[in-house]
C-alpha cells in the first residue's frame, strides 16, 4: 500500500532547509517542465509515516500559485502546508508561531487618484487542519520536536489571520503597514505567498492545506533581526509545528480516503490563471506610466515571463 503523502511548500532556501531536516531517504526528483523537488519520508513514534514532497517556490504569491498547482499535480498529494517565516503584526514576538486560519491577499482593491479602496480577497485554510492545529497550539508537543538550539524563550503558537501580498515590509511607517492595520487589524503577520497558494489549492477540494509561520521580525527593525539569525530560528519553529500536526494526522480525518496514487487529480486552475493575468494587468499600466528606463527593462522580463506562465496553463 503506498505511503500517504504530504507536499510542503516554502519560499526560500532557509525555509526549505528547516522542512528537510525533517525527512529521510531523500531523493532528488525534477518535474517535466523543469521543477526540482525533492522527496523523502517522514516518521513519529506511534505515528503513520509519510511520503513527503519539498518545493521552494521563491517568493511572491504568483510564483507560489504556479508552484503549488505543479506540485500537485506532480505528486498527488493528500495534504499541503506553506511552511515558513513572517513578519509579525500583532500580538506575537520573535520565534512565535501563527497557523492561519485565513489569508487577505490585501493588495486586491481600487486606486482612485491618491485613494486606495481595499476589495478584501480572503482564502480559508481546511477546517479540519485549522481544528487540529487549535488544539496542537494549547499543548507544547511541538515545541519537543523543534531541531537544533534548544529555545532561549518558549514560543507560544497562535491561530489567527495573516496577510499575504507581493511587498516587503520593513517600516511601521509605511502605507501598507498603515493599511493593513487601519483594514486587516486582526491579522497577526505579513507574508508573500499564503493568499497564491491557497487560491491554487481551491480548485482542489479534497486536499486539505494549512499555512504555518514563525515570527522572524516584528516589521521595524527587520534587517537587524534578520542578522541575528531570527530568519533560522523562526522558519525551525514553524517546521516543528507543521510536522507535529503531519505526526497526529490520520488519513480518516482527511477530505479524501484515496491513496495518493489513485486520486484522480482535478486540473482547474482558474484561480492561479486569475492571480497571473491580475499580475500581468498591472505590470502593463506601471510600463505605460513609468519613465525610468530601468524599471521598464525589469517589467518587459516580468511581462515576458508572466506570459509564459499563462500560455502554460492554457496548453
Amino acid at each position: 500500500m503506498a505511503l500517504p503523502c504530504a507536499v510542503i511548500l516554502t519560499a526560500i532556501r532557509v525555509e526549505y532547509r528547516a522542512v528537510r531536516a525533517y525527512l529521510s531517504n531523500l531523493q532528488r526528483e525534477t518535474h517535466p517542465d523543469g521543477t526540482i523537488y525533492e522527496r523523502g519520508n517522514f516518521s513519529s513514534d506511534g505515528s503513520i509515516s509519510w511520503q513527503v514532497g519539498i518545493v521552494e517556490t521563491g517568493a511572491g504569491n504568483t510564483d507560489a500559485a504556479v508552484e503549488t498547482k505543479r506540485a500537485i499535480d506532480y505528486f498527488k498529494p493528500n495534504v499541503v502546508f506553506f511552511v515558513g517565516v513572517a513578519g509579525g503584526i500583532k500580538d506575537v514576538t520573535l520565534g512565535d508561531v501563527v497557523a492561519a486560519t485565513k489569508v487577505y491577499g490585501y493588495e486586491s482593491g481600487k486606486a482612485i487618484e491618491e485613494t486606495f479602496l481595499t476589495r478584501p480577497n480572503v482564502s480559508s485554510v481546511s477546517y479540519r487542519l485549522e481544528q487540529l492545529a487549535k488544539a496542537e497550539a494549547r499543548e507544547d508537543d511541538w515545541v519537543k520536536r523543534i531541531k537544533g538550539d534548544s529555545p532561549t524563550k518558549m514560543p507560544s503558537a497562535y491561530i489567527g489571520a495573516i496577510a499575504a501580498g507581493d511587498k516587503v515590509l520593513a517600516s511601521k511607517d509605511s502605507e501598507v503597514y498603515k493599511l493593513l492595520r487601519s483594514h486587516y487589524n486582526d491579522a497577526l503577520a505579513v507574508e508573500m505567498e499564503s493568499h497564491g497558494v491557497l487560491k491554487a489549492v481551491r480548485a482542489n477540494p479534497e486536499i486539505d492545506v494549512l499555512i504555518v509561520r514563525g515570527i522572524s521580525d516584528l516589521i521595524k527593525d527587520k534587517e537587524k533581526d534578520d542578522e541575528t539569525g531570527s530568519q533560522e530560528t523562526a522558519a525551525r519553529h514553524a517546521s516543528a509545528f507543521a510536522f507535529e500536526i503531519l505526526a497526529k494526522l490520520e488519513l480518516n480525518e482527511l477530505n479524501s480516503s484515496l491513496s495518493s496514487d489513485t486520486r484522480p487529480i482535478i486540473v482547474e486552475d482558474d484561480a492561479t490563471l486569475q492571480l497571473l493575468q491580475e499580475k500581468l494587468a498591472k505590470f502593463q499600466r506601471e510600463y505605460i506610466i513609468t519613465a525610468d528606463h530601468k524599471r521598464k527593462f525589469e517589467l518587459e522580463h516580468d511581462i515576458k515571463e508572466i506570459k509564459r506562465q499563462i500560455q502554460e496553463l492554457n496548453n
